[in-house]
């Protein structure tokens, strides 16, 4: 008896092709419940290399009739929406809150340079100082925080109540 017959069977029972397709099939089989990989734990994770972390960002030009009342709201909720390259994070604490001055910058007679409030600020444009905390996994390139990278010069969202803006990372410190 031949191993291979005329049409392509092994033992005259089974074809070469469905033997290599079964094969095909199991080992992704195995590689999938095996062999997972990486995908899906090293940003969720387990909760292990959790640490707490603060980022700076920065509001610059925000269109707001009275900022005092937003820095209230800041006040009294302490917490925010945090959304990350339009990926919702959750929530996230406000540790605090500072309202930057507008300057321009003046040539003075001896060649120095100044900066000095901005006479002509448009009065509804407000620049903020946001200081945020939270947890975050730290990994090999940096802090994830809610499946995200965060890194300066990340754009980010945060929502309230009565306001939804965007801000900018200018720096993140990993507590220990």
């Amino acid at each position: 008896m031949k191993i291979v017959d005329s049409k392509g069977r092994l033992f005259g029972t089974i074809s070469i092709l469905d033997l290599g397709a079964a094969c095909v099939i199991l080992l992704v089989i195995i590689g999938i419940f095996f062999f997972p990989g990486t995908s899906g734990t090293s940003i969720a994770g387990s909760g292990t290399g959790m640490k707490p972390i603060e980022v700076d960002a920065i509001v610059r030009g925000l269109g707001i009739r009275d900022p005092k009342v937003l820095l209230s709201e800041f006040d009294k909720a302490n917490k925010a929406n945090l959304i990350i390259r339009k990926q919702p994070h959750g929530q996230i604490d406000i540790k605090a809150v500072k309202q930057l001055t507008r300057t321009v910058t003046v040539p003075q007679p001896d060649g120095t340079v100044k900066a000095l409030p901005d006479p002509k600020a448009d009065a509804y444009a407000t620049d903020l100082l946001l200081t945020l905390a939270g947890k975050a996994q730290i990994t090999k390139n940096g802090a994830v925080l809610g499946g995200e990278k965060i890194k300066i010069g990340v754009p980010i969202e945060l929502e309230g109540f009565n306001y939804s803006f965007n801000a900018t990372i200018i720096d993140v410190r990993i507590k220990e």
